[in-house]
Formats: C-alpha cells, structure tokens, sequence
C-alpha cells in the first residue's frame, strides 16, 4: 500500500516518519525529502531508529493537544484535565510554530480533536510546513468527520480498549464501541490510513489476539499497543493494571498477525523522552523511561521545542 511518510536528512542521515505508528526508520536506499509517497510494507521492512538516536536537536514527531474537552472520561487518560485551552488563534499560531521547527510528524491528540471545528485547518498548516500528521480520537464523532478529514490528514489513529461492546465499553462509556465501529467503518470507506490503538494493561491483555483480528476484519492497517503509562488519570491504574516491559513483548511475540496488519508495541522506554505540547500551549516531555511528565517551557519559537535548552538542561 502507498502511504505518505515524512523524510528528512538528520546529520547526514536519512529518516523515513511513518504517522501511522509512530515509528522512524532508517531507508535503505536514497530518497527525496519532504512529505513523500511510499510502499508502507518497504518501509516497514527498513530499521527503526529510536527518537532519542535520532539527531538533529529537535524531536523527529510530537503530540500535540491543542484541545482538553473530551465526551469521554476514561480512567487511563493522560491528558491533564486542569489546563487551560487556547483560542482558535493561538491555535494556529501553536501549529506554525511545530511547523517551523523541521518536525516529522505531528499527531494531534486531546482530549478528543474530532470536537475542534479547525480540526483540518490545522492539519493543513502543518502538512503545507512539510509534516506528516495523524489524529487520534475516540471514534464517537468520526464517522460525521472522516469525510472531512481526507486530504488534510495522513492517518487516522481509534482509540479501543477491547474487541467487544462489553469489553470496550467498560472503559469508555455505553455505546463507545459501536460509535468507534461506524467511525472506523467510515474512515476506511473514504480511504483514510486507521491505525487502532489500545492500551496494554493486566485486564485487557487476553484481548491481544482479537484486537488483531479484528483490525483485520475492519480494514484498518494495524494495531499499537501502549503500555499503560503512570501519567494523568492512569496514575490510580497504575498500581493493579501496570505490566513489565518482559510480559508485555511476550504477548506481543505469541501474537497472529494477518496479512497486511502492522502490529508495534510501544513500551515505557519507546515512550521516553517523548515530546507534548499541552493545550496551554506549553511543551512538556516525559521521563526516560516515561514515568512522569515534567514542564518545561512555553511555545514561544520553534526554538523553544528543541532537545535541550541554552544551558544544556532538557
């Protein structure tokens, strides 16, 4: 399948972004730079390279979470609840800024971003500054949305917590799982990229298989499991739900995966020192691995996202 990946030369190095999952890999054969068409089974068959080898002073993606309110309230939420949200100027203002900042790829998550009615607006001024962008949400408003969404961004990321209505909904609210069954449904149909996320927890892992299964079945191109990060409102999870990094790729590693499903798992140490921007604005990044989440600086510049400070300090 053809995708659209970001490509950038770091430090004389070449690195293909792949908005889908997250990951950046180092291409084995030479290629143009800037946002670019590809085989996705050719660049996943490429080495991944962590974000922290990736060079260059500034993060090769980020998060950004230009907006808190949510029609959910999911108790593994990462989100900070407490901070405030900019108006649609800032908003765009935030998104030149990312844009400026030589970035790879953006994924602008919440809160749930299906709510922003400059939702593609913002894609567009990040994709026209060369990024590649996904959106994760809930699935409840998508299928209204996806139409909307084809041309401005490049995946589409759903958030499920389980293969059925009652494992699913258990999590996230009554009538969840069907909202997100219909938005997938839609989104595939108008040939947007869904890449199904699911957090990985002590309750929700016999589900493994049949999340794959069911991606399959759905036409999305693949799974990422997130191990449960002590963030946010999955603090109170973290105790009883929290599994070790040894258990979680065992599962993984046991798993079928169907033809034409990508299956990552994104563990503690994939996730650290991974860089958000928060809806006030400011940009935060997690711990290493990522156990915490620290302030750090106000988006000013595009200088103000970059690795390490004047004085050296993260």
């Amino acid at each position: 399948m053809m995708r659209t990946f970001g490509v950038a030369s770091r430090e004389g190095v070449t690195l293909v972004h792949d908005p889908a999952t997250g990951l950046t890999h180092r291409p084995g054969r030479d290629l143009p730079t800037g946002r670019q068409q590809l085989d996705a089974d050719e660049v996943h068959s490429w080495p991944v390279v962590h974000p922290s080898a990736c060079g260059g002073g500034m993060p090769v993606s980020v998060c950004w979470s230009p907006i808190v309110r949510c029609n959910l309230r999911c108790p593994h939420c990462l989100d900070d609840k407490g901070v405030p949200e900019l108006g649609a100027a800032d908003r765009r203002r935030i998104a030149t800024l990312i844009g400026a900042a030589n970035v790879l790829g953006v994924d602008i998550s919440g809160g749930e971003p299906l709510l922003l009615p400059d939702l593609a607006d913002l894609a567009d001024e990040l994709t026209s500054a060369g990024c590649v962008v996904s959106v994760t949400t809930n699935g409840w408003r998508l299928s209204k949305r996806a139409a909307r969404l084809v041309g401005h961004v490049d995946a589409v990321k759903v958030s499920l917590d389980g293969p059925t209505a009652r494992d699913h909904d258990m999590w996230r609210g009554e009538g969840s799982f069907n909202r997100a069954m219909a938005g997938i449904a839609e989104a595939v149909s108008c040939g947007l990229y869904v890449q199904i996320q699911t957090v990985l927890m002590a309750a929700t892992l016999e589900h493994a298989q049949q999340m794959v299964t069911l991606a399959h079945r759905l036409g999305a191109g693949g799974v990422t499991f997130l191990q449960l990060l002590p963030i946010g409102e999955a603090v109170q999870l973290a105790g009883g739900e929290t599994l070790s990094d040894r258990d979680a790729h065992a599962v993984i590693e046991d798993l079928e995966v169907p033809p034409g499903v990508s299956v990552r798992l994104r563990t503690r140490q994939d996730a650290g020192g991974f860089t958000v921007i928060r809806a006030d604005g400011r940009v935060w990044r997690n711990s290493r691995p990522a156990q915490l989440i620290e302030t750090l600086r106000l988006l000013r510049t595009p200088a103000d996202l970059a690795l390490t400070g004047p004085d050296g300090s993260a």
